[in-house]
């Protein structure tokens, strides 16, 4: 399972992790079909709060402590796995604040893109 299909089933333990896209899909021909809509799965938020744990992390701001949170590895190496398998790329040092807030950005967007609801301030 990819680094991102993991955040998104410890979010959706009932979603099928198969079908979640970690990054956007390449360009397809003029005459291709779109692809599927996906599926609203729930907010996103309510989940996370009610995790054990989550009162004491800032997880909707900081990547490290939402994948702490969801017991995941927060180490550097795997934030730049997690980077490289949904294609983020910033100018900002890896590891650096701005780069991690980036990073979780990029994340939240890719949940939502794949059915998660998020609140004005995640999205």
């Amino acid at each position: 399972m990819s680094f991102f299909g993991k955040i998104f089933s410890k979010i959706f333990p009932s979603a099928n992790a198969a079908e979640v896209v970690a990054a956007p899909p390449a360009p397809a021909a003029a005459t291709a079909a779109a692809p599927p809509a996906s599926i609203p799965l729930g907010d996103v938020a309510p989940i996370l709060d009610a995790m054990p744990g989550a009162a004491g992390l800032n997880w909707r701001t900081s990547i490290v402590d939402l994948l702490k949170l969801l017991g995941l590895d927060s180490s550097l190496t795997a934030r730049k796995e997690l980077a490289n398998e949904i294609m983020f790329s910033d100018n900002g040092e890896p590891g650096s604040a701005a780069w991690n807030i980036a990073l979780h950005k990029q994340v939240m967007s890719r949940i939502a893109a794949n059915g998660g609801t998020l609140p004005a301030d995640l999205g």
